[in-house]
C-alpha cells in the first residue's frame, strides 16, 4: 500500500500492474526528452542571435517536425493498445467472485460455492485495533488464492461506484443494471487495500476494499471452515 509522502505508484502485485508501470516509465522518458529539447531550444533563442534566417524556409526542417511527432505518438500508442487488450483478456478463470456496490459498503459472493457470501463494512475508528489502518480496514476481507486467475463480476444496487485496487492495477466501474468483469491475479501473498473511486454520496470515502491473497491451500481451508 501507499506510504506517507509517496510520489510514485504502489509496488506492482499483478502482471498487469507491472506492465502499466513499465509503460508509465516508457512514456515518462519520452516526455522528459521532449521537455529537455524544448527547454534547450528556448535557452538558445534567448541567448544567441538568430543569424540563420534561411532556416525559416527550409523544407527539411518542416518535414522533420511533422514526421517526428507522428513517430513519437506511435511509440506511445502501440504499447498502450497492447496493455488495453491484455487487460480485457479472460483466460479460463479458476474462480469467479461477484462484487456488488451499495451505499456505502461492498458485498461479495463466491459464485463457485453454495451460500458463500458476505458484506464488507469499514471498521469505525473507535473500534480499530493497534496497527490497523484508519478508513481502510474492513470487518470481512475478501480472501482469494494467489497465482490463480480470478474473474471479478462487478455491479451496483443503487448508484455508481468503482471497485479499485491500485497495487493490482484494477479499477472497474460498478454500474446499476450492468455487469462489468475484470481479471485479477496476484503473484505474491499479502494484504492489498483499495477504495471506491467514484463519488457515490456523502459516505463515498468510507467504502474501503481489502483483499487478502493467500496460498491455495490456505484458501481451501478458509472456504471449508465457512461452509
Amino acid at each position: 500500500m501507499a506510504y506517507p509522502l509517496q510520489l510514485g505508484f504502489q509496488d506492482a502485485t499483478s502482471p498487469i500492474m507491472e506492465e502499466l508501470l513499465h509503460f508509465h516509465d516508457h512514456t515518462l522518458m519520452i516526455v522528459f526528452l521532449i521537455s529537455s529539447l524544448v527547454l534547450y531550444i528556448i535557452s538558445l533563442m534567448l541567448t544567441t542571435k538568430l543569424t540563420h534566417t534561411s532556416t525559416m524556409d527550409a523544407q527539411e526542417v518542416e518535414t522533420i517536425w511533422t514526421i517526428l511527432p507522428a513517430v513519437i505518438l506511435i511509440l506511445i500508442a502501440l504499447p498502450s493498445l497492447r496493455i488495453l487488450y491484455m487487460m480485457d483478456e479472460i483466460n479460463n478463470p479458476a474462480l469467479t467472485v461477484k462484487t456488488m456496490g451499495h451505499q456505502w459498503y461492498w458485498s461479495y459472493e463466491y459464485t463457485d460455492y453454495e451460500d458463500l457470501s458476505f458484506d464488507s463494512y469499514m471498521i469505525p475508528t473507535q473500534d480499530l485495533k493497534p496497527g490497523e489502518l484508519r478508513l481502510l480496514e474492513v470487518d470481512n476481507r475478501l480472501v482469494l488464492p494467489m497465482d490463480t486467475t480470478i474473474r471479478m463480476l462487478i455491479s451496483s444496487e443503487d448508484v455508481l461506484h468503482s471497485w479499485a485496487v491500485p497495487s493490482l492495477g484494477l479499477k472497474t466501474d460498478a454500474i446499476p443494471g450492468r455487469l462489468n468483469q475484470t481479471t485479477l491475479m496476484s503473484t505474491r501473498p499479502g494484504l492489498f487495500y483499495g477504495q471506491c473511486s467514484e463519488i457515490c454520496g456523502s459516505n463515498h470515502s468510507f467504502m474501503p476494499i481489502v483483499l487478502e491473497l493467500v496460498p491455495l491451500k490456505t484458501f481451501e481451508n478458509w472456504t471449508t471452515s465457512l461452509l
